[in-house]
């Protein structure tokens, strides 16, 4: 791709700057809460935002005798993750897995149960709630060609009816903001959009919310200087539109776009961008990756636990900022793991095992 003029759209500009999302990776609140009680990361001094260091807690698992790291009552299990069992043996039968093994929410991934059989909102909703279980979010498309589509630009009504019906606090998107490409005016089309959809869902007393991969991450083709990223944030009303952080993609979004087309280096690390704004982030995916850099990604996915993605340091920072212990909500998944209910027991095990760093 030919170098282009880095000169940025000053409204954009303005707009990033005045919700502190230029330079994301090099806050000073991020570097304080990062190293706010001097303890040390696996592989060292934990890194300050934005050095695109990674660490790993292969060599340290943070199991010990502090507080633990996951709050009470906050994991979760993202439904997709759990697909084949849902549909040979039904919501019932999984929902008392899980909360044997420990999970206190589910996040839907449709509301159908395949060859189980077929299932109302309200009888969905009552088994969630039998089984001990709270449903604090929902994945539904963004749009679609067909105008009869269940997505949000289609059928915004009737998503939010059968959210409402589900009783949940929070539904969303999966679907990255690409409807009118990757240009920033493309991506100011669609931050539009939601702010639509973050209103009407608020009238309801919901949260509207944005599931990222790594492509999200990547640079506008129009204007190789500017993150996609950061054109979301900017142009979306943090009163409207909230951030559901799938951490594993990002940091395979930090792996494949830390530099820009023109070679130069633009590092970002994923857990200054919650720091900035923690209140735009209340839920989470929590998936892990083996590092492999031969991989497109830099990771393989693997069970929550086997990983590289340390998990202790990004749930304490999290944890110590205001509210943090309540008002985030971490969802444990893994798109293809070879056997869905272990995964979510080791996930779970893994995750009430981490404790914060005795001081």
């Amino acid at each position: 791709m030919p170098r282009t003029s880095r000169t940025t759209d000053p409204e954009l500009v303005h707009r990033l700057s005045r919700r502190d999302m230029l330079g994301v990776a090099a806050g000073a609140t991020a570097a304080a809460l990062l190293g706010g009680t001097g303890t040390a990361s696996a592989a060292g001094t934990a890194p300050a935002a934005g050095t695109g260091t990674d660490t790993g807690h292969t060599t340290d698992t943070g199991h010990g005798r502090g507080r633990p790291v996951l709050p009470p009552g906050r994991l979760g299990i993202q439904l997709y993750s759990l697909r084949d069992k849902v549909s040979t043996l039904g919501f019932a039968r999984v929902f008392e897995e899980l909360r044997r093994h420990g999970y206190d929410e589910v996040e839907y991934a449709g509301y159908s149960q395949g060859s189980a059989g077929p299932l109302t909102l309200a009888q969905l909703r009552r088994l969630t709630r039998d089984n001990g279980l709270r449903a604090i979010g929902s994945h539904v498309g963004y749009h679609s060609s067909d105008p009869g589509a269940y997505t949000f630009a289609q059928n915004l009504t009737q998503v939010l009816d059968d959210a409402q019906a589900l009783g949940l606090k929070h539904i969303g998107t999966a679907s990255g903001p690409w409807r009118y490409g990757a240009t920033v005016d493309g991506w100011k089309r669609c931050a539009e959009e939601f702010n639509h959809y973050g209103a009407e869902a608020k009238k309801r007393g919901m949260k509207f919310y944005q599931h990222n991969h790594a492509e999200e991450f990547s640079f506008a083709t129009d204007r190789p200087d500017v993150r996609l990223y950061d054109v979301l944030l900017a142009e979306t009303d943090p009163d409207l539109v909230y951030l559901e952080m799938d951490i594993y993609w990002a940091y395979a979004g930090r792996h494949r776009f830390g530099r820009r087309a023109d070679g130069t280096p633009a590092p970002f690390d994923p857990l200054a961008y919650v720091l900035r704004q923690p209140d735009r982030y209340p839920l989470f995916h929590v998936k892990d990756g083996e590092r492999d850099e031969s991989a497109r990604d830099g990771y393989r996915m693997v069970d929550v636990g086997d990983g590289d993605i340390d998990y202790r340091r990004f749930i304490s920072a999290v944890g110590r900022t205001h509210g943090g212990r309540r008002d985030h909500h971490w969802q444990a998944e893994h798109d293809n793991p070879v056997e869905s209910l272990t995964f979510a027991r080791k996930a779970s095990a893994h995750l009430h095992s981490l404790r914060e760093r005795d001081c």
